[in-house]
């Protein structure tokens, strides 16, 4: 990804540093030669009364924590009433994103309390074949923290977060027809 540091205010703020434990398990982390997944969810999307999941579908995870309905933005066409997908990859990529620097802000004795990280998706025509393509804009708020101390710091978790890897190289996905 690209990085564009700059202070919100135009200069750079003062740095701030307090030395806080991680607090997060690492004992399930597998630094291996091939993907061992941790964890694994499952959601299912159905059409509902339009029998289109973008219009008036309902998501629903295998637990049943997520079941919520799923709307067209009115930028779409759709009533807006409802979420969408790129809210919900907005939600993951940017609640990912903050666990990575959370994470390594730790491991360089910064406390992560102050951090958040906005993530705007935006949802369009790619103009190669006339599909549809998303991009991902990152903004990542720390206050009191010398962004050249910050920099490396958001690099290191570009570089941990699974959902911009992702978004940099591609994930492997299978696609099956069940019968």
């Amino acid at each position: 990804m690209a990085f564009d540091i700059t202070s919100p205010s135009g200069s750079a703020p003062a740095e701030g540093s307090a030395s806080v434990s991680p607090g997060l398990s690492t004992d399930k982390d597998f630094d291996g030669e091939a993907f061992a997944p941790i964890y694994t969810t499952t959601v299912t999307v159905s059409g509902g009364t339009a029998s289109h999941g973008r219009a008036s579908g309902r998501a629903r995870s295998g637990d049943g924590v997520l079941d919520l309905d799923l709307r067209m933005p009115a930028e779409l066409g759709g009533d807006g009433r409802g979420t969408n997908p790129e809210q919900l990859f907005a939600a993951g990529i940017a609640a990912c994103f903050h666990g990575a620097l959370s994470l390594v802000a730790r491991q360089a004795a910064h406390d992560p309390a102050a951090i958040s990280v906005e993530a705007t998706v935006a949802f369009g025509r790619d103009p190669e074949d006339g599909g549809y393509l998303l991009h991902v804009d990152l903004e990542v708020k720390w206050p009191d923290i010398d962004l050249a101390v910050a920099a490396p710091l958001v690099e290191k978790a570009d570089s941990l977060c699974p959902y911009t890897k992702m978004a940099l190289r591609g994930t492997p996905t299978s696609i099956r027809l069940a019968s």
